[in-house]
């Protein structure tokens, strides 16, 4: 079935009547280069400078016993190749210190999805995608909507925005899946003509498998690295509450919201370790051991929320605030990063500086396991945790074991790998926890994901929109389980959220896998959940999330094998020309959801895929394969489910008794 094919001077890889790359010397597939590159970061943001050295086209090939031979000017790269049912894999041997560039054919009308979480497009065909793990806020952009009038503001292009979880996978709707096992910095650009894969070191391998669906392809990659991700049940039940401010607060208003009438499955308060006002707001006081002033018995605050059927859930990250108790006990202990002279590498975040954790010390692994999370939080009755940040290591810092550059896309998957193996040698399977960060493999380790810190507004490129491309590119990538803040993170100056849009993010994120809230970076400046005019709609939308439990749990399932969550529009057709609207999805197979994005929207304007659909709310039937403008109140942002639906039933009552 795969067979290298000679015509003139070029030389082709086929896979059945499939073309892999074709090579001449003109255009060969492989090109060595060698390059200088430095790295400047401010705050998780990094600034690259490439100086390319030398060039080497590897414009020779020769064939012997299934091992292809590229070579030129006494450089080469060796490529076995291996057939597999549906796929093949090419296995590189490259010289070290080089980066490589592939190329490989384009599809004409080809749509490419995926790598790794990409915020502001689904389809990246024309697009560079960048595989360097990094920070998605950049200060600039918070500042010009500060200071710009809302329509002076230009929404950000895909080029200008970084990713918490890039990865080097991609699918098209062609039915190509292209996978490459590198943890090294690079791009991938998708042009006309060709796709071209950059990367500072040679990859292990490139594996490229071909599907006639979107499900079959996510099927082989679940295959390839392996999916563990999860939910204990307890999360289905209603909605976790981002709640700060102390024991009596996070008491207070749990019951109240209990008391009237919500579905509340647990409460999450980030400040369980005390808080840390800065000029940007409140932010966590990065010492990992709860603060005793502001939560007083905690221990048995958390016995009374587990009475009522309530989970608590708290935050850890990999640094520890400069100066704090644990900062000098594992500055003593030789646990924290450092340069090159021995000193601590301090990490800034926002106006503080905090030491790195090293996740290549055994020792600094076992501490964090053993003190920061089993005794620390498992011990006191937490149920969950955010798992935050992974993203920052920078790449001229002195770490145990490794180096720092070949480690950097690696670490949020170390830090996921250290969070999972405390739990489980813990022994309790109804603890979860969330991250933003993530490579290859993060779907091995952390229960679920979530969309990092978006904007306190309804802006395509950093506001409530961008989840679902962002969830759509995750999917595409082999992450299937992932969620967002409901009402967003980063508020500054006027930019903060009023009561409809923290309604409307809720519409949204009751058809999800998860439903959590954010107080966000300035709570007393945001609508939260228990607004006078927020609480009816908290009240109904947590009814409904936790009456949808049966489907919720049956799509997780979906995602356990690979299947992701949500899914975009064009999905069950395999073809993105059937795409009209990027920022609708659907839940598993039988929901389609058209979030309503737009400021005071009283309609919504839908185009249903194919199949009858019944309207979740209005109960009317409704054909696919047309558009509507349908009816959008605060609380009712447009759903509907497929007619022949298993789930029907269930649908229909869970709008009747939420009404």
């Amino acid at each position: 079935m795969l067979s290298f094919q000679n015509q003139s001077d070029v030389r082709t890889l086929v896979f059945g009547d499939r073309q892999v790359f074709s090579h001449s010397p003109e255009h060969p597939f492989a090109i060595a280069i060698k390059c200088e590159k430095t790295y400047e970061a401010d705050r998780g943001t990094v600034k690259e400078t490439v100086t390319e050295v030398e060039r080497v086209p590897l414009t020779e090939v020769s064939e012997s016993g299934g091992v292809l031979m590229f070579s030129a000017n006494g450089h080469s790269l060796s490529v076995a190749m291996t057939e597999q049912p549906d796929s093949v894999q090419l296995d590189f041997t490259g010289e070290e210190g080089w980066a490589y560039v592939f190329t490989l054919p384009a599809i004409e009308g080809e749509a490419v999805f995926g790598g790794g979480e990409q915020y502001r497009k689904t389809n990246l065909r024309g697009e560079t995608v960048v595989n360097f793990v990094s920070e998605h806020i950049k200060a600039k952009t918070v500042i010009e909507k500060a200071i710009l009038p809302r329509f002076l503001y230009r929404e950000k292009p895909h080029a200008a925005i970084g990713s918490y979880a890039p990865m080097p996978v991609f699918m098209t709707d062609s039915g190509r899946l292209f996978l490459f096992d590198t943890t090294a910095d690079g791009k991938s650009t998708f042009g006309a003509d060709t796709y071209t894969f950059e990367f500072d070191a040679c990859p292990k391998s490139l594996t490229v498998t071909f599907g006639s669906s979107f499900d079959a392809l996510a099927k082989k990659l679940a295959e390839r690295i392996e999916n563990r991700q999860y939910l204990p049940d307890w999360c289905f039940d209603g909605m976790i509450l981002g709640i700060q401010g102390g024991t009596q607060t996070i008491l207070e208003k749990t019951f109240a919201m209990l008391d009237a009438g919500a579905k509340i499955s647990g409460v999450w308060s980030q400040d369980w370790s005390g808080e840390n006002r800065t000029v940007m707001g409140k932010q966590v006081w990065w010492n990992w051991e709860v603060d005793e002033k502001l939560y007083p018995d905690l221990k048995g605050a958390i016995a009374k929320l587990n009475a009522r059927g309530v989970r608590f859930l708290a935050y850890i990250n990999p640094y520890l605030v400069k100066d704090s108790r644990l900062y000098t006990e594992c500055k003593e202990k030789e646990y924290l990063i450092t340069h090159t002279d021995g000193s601590i590498y301090h990490i800034k975040s926002t106006t503080f500086d905090a030491g790195m954790l090293d996740l290549t010390n055994p020792d600094a692994v076992r501490y964090v396991k053993d003190v920061l999370i089993k005794k620390n939080m498992l011990d006191l009755g937490v149920s969950g945790w955010m798992a935050d940040f992974g993203e920052y290591l920078p790449t001229d810092c002195v770490l145990f074991d490794g180096d720092p550059k070949k480690l950097h896309n690696l670490w949020p998957v170390l830090w996921a790998k250290l969070n999972r193996e405390a739990v489980e040698e813990y022994g309790r399977d109804d603890v979860m926890f969330f991250m933003r960060s993530g490579y290859v493999g993060i779907q091995t380790y952390a229960p679920i994901l979530w969309n990092g810190d978006q904007h306190t507004d309804t802006t395509k490129d950093y506001g409530m929109p961008c989840v679902m491309p962002a969830s759509f590119s995750l999917g595409f990538s082999g992450v299937p389980m992932i969620h967002c803040d409901v009402g967003g993170f980063f508020s500054f100056g006027k930019m903060k959220r009023k009561p409809e849009l923290f309604t409307r993010w809720m519409e949204m994120c009751t058809f999800s896998l998860l439903m959590r809230s954010h107080e966000s970076i300035r709570p007393w400046a945001n609508a939260q959940f228990d607004a006078p005019e927020v609480t009816p709609y908290t009240v109904k939308l947590t009814g409904i999330h936790a009456a949808l439990k049966p489907y919720i749990k049956h799509c997780e399932a979906l995602a356990k094998a690979g299947l992701p969550a949500m899914r975009p529009d064009f999905y069950d057709a395999m073809d993105y020309g059937q795409s009209h609207d990027m920022y609708s999805y659907f839940l598993g197979e039988d929901l389609f959801v058209c979030p309503v994005i737009e400021r005071r929207a009283k309609t919504r304007k839908v185009f249903l895929p194919k199949g009858e659909w019944i309207g979740f709310w209005s109960g009317k039937a409704y054909a696919g394969e047309a558009a509507y403008t349908v009816p959008a109140p605060l609380g009712q942002t447009p759903v509907f489910y497929r007619k022949n639906s298993a789930y029907a039933n269930l649908f229909r009552r869970a709008a009747e008794e939420n009404k």
